[in-house]
């Protein structure tokens, strides 16, 4: 399995900013095994008969498969492997690519590093978006390139893609997109059948096969997400929670926000902000006007998507970071200043309830929310071993 380091933020490496960052990330650490050991003290309520039955169905599916595709999420490439790859008995050896998915929302300096690093270990990798059909079809052209590998060019012939992962890193989605890029045929595209795709993790209970091409005809079959029934690695499983790959209902949201802002916090990204006061400062963000065009999209106070509330969540989280004089290695003071910062992102939300623990729990939905659509910024929480850096550099 391809283990990572823990994640190193991108600060100056002048002494102060070095160890101002090495303090938070600190910190960030322990929020993230806090949050790591309240999911392994679940005892595996992730893991439920659907996805052992899905497990056993893959286990028998893998030696009749031409090629897998094991999709991963490009900002946890490590954290979110597929387990029953890793283990030696079931390795299809030199009929795997992985998919590096959702390479919108990671930092492409990182993905770059992973895909090399994949690279040099002989295996074959790639980054896409599944919502961009230019990405999908750079997939679907190197899925083409090796089934002539592995079919030896026959065109008159039948083959099969195997498509893993763990739940939450778009699997549908990419089956979906390759389904309607590889269609044959204007008669066919009223009756092929697509998959669910859903932002809710274990949304996939079967198998089902979807063509995507001919010449020779190709069939990608799409399998429910599995994620091990057990966890050893701490950090590996709070990155699972924060990308949406465990459910939301098995823990507590505020719980995962916190994690979220631990990150941003210890990382370099909110700096990017500092600006916005006055870049765009001038710009009416008037919910009321009525000279809007036909074809703006209206603007809700209680849309929590709408630009300019991004801008004040950004605003309030550059601020409070900037202007922080606690410790930030002191575990209790950074924790103290993630809760006022959720407090202060209740009136950037427009959050009105009597609960506090209601208040918590919609402001934690929305960040969190923003953070897996990537408007807070890219983030790769998995770092390639530090060892193959020094190789390579």
């Amino acid at each position: 399995m391809l283990w990572a380091a823990n994640p190193r933020p991108a600060y100056s490496t002048t002494p102060a900013a070095s160890s101002s960052a090495a303090m938070a990330s600190s910190a960030a650490e322990a929020l993230s095994r806090r949050l790591g050991a309240a999911v392994r003290g679940l005892s595996g309520a992730w893991y439920g008969r659907h996805m052992a039955a899905a497990e056993n169905a893959i286990r028998t599916r893998l030696p009749l498969v031409d090629l897998v595709l094991e999709v991963r999420d490009a900002r946890i490439p490590a954290s979110s492997a597929f387990e029953p790859l890793c283990r030696p008995t079931l390795e299809p050896d030199g009929r795997r690519v992985i998919v590096l998915n959702k390479a919108d929302l990671a930092d492409p300096s990182e993905t770059k590093k992973w895909i090399a690093y994949m690279k040099q270990r002989s295996c074959s990798c790639v980054a896409i978006n599944s919502h961009s059909m230019e990405s999908v079809k750079e997939l679907l052209n190197i899925v083409r390139s090796r089934m002539r590998e592995i079919k030896h060019g026959e065109s008159n012939c039948t083959a099969t893609v195997l498509l893993v992962g763990i739940p939450n890193v778009g699997k549908s989605a990419i089956v979906n997109a390759m389904h309607q890029i590889g269609r044959i045929a204007a008669a066919e595209k009223g009756k092929l059948k697509h998959a669910i795709v859903s932002s809710h993790p274990g949304e996939t209970r079967d198998i089902s096969g979807y063509k995507v091409a001919s010449h020779p005809n190709m069939y990608v079959l799409d399998t429910p997400g599995v994620l091990s029934s057990r966890f050893t690695n701490d950090d590996f499983v709070s990155r699972l929670a924060l990308t949406g790959a465990i459910k939301v209902s098995l823990l507590q949201e505020y719980d995962i926000a916190q994690f979220l802002l631990a990150l941003v916090n210890s990382h370099d990204e909110y700096k990017k902000w500092e600006n916005l006061n006055q870049v765009g400062a001038n710009v009416s963000f008037s919910i009321t006007s009525t000279s809007r065009s036909p074809n703006k999209k209206r603007q809700y106070v209680s849309d929590h998507t709408q630009d300019f509330v991004v801008k004040s969540v950004r605003q309030i989280l550059f601020d409070s970071v900037s202007s922080f004089k606690g410790g930030l290695g002191k575990e209790d003071e950074f924790s103290s200043l993630i809760d006022c910062q959720m407090v202060s992102l209740q009136e950037a939300f427009k959050i009105s309830t009597e609960s506090s623990e209601d208040m918590g729990k919609s402001v934690a939905l929305k960040l969190l929310n923003l953070y897996r659509t990537g408007r807070l910024g890219h983030y790769t929480l998995d770092h390639v071993p530090d060892d193959w850096q020094e190789v390579a550099a």
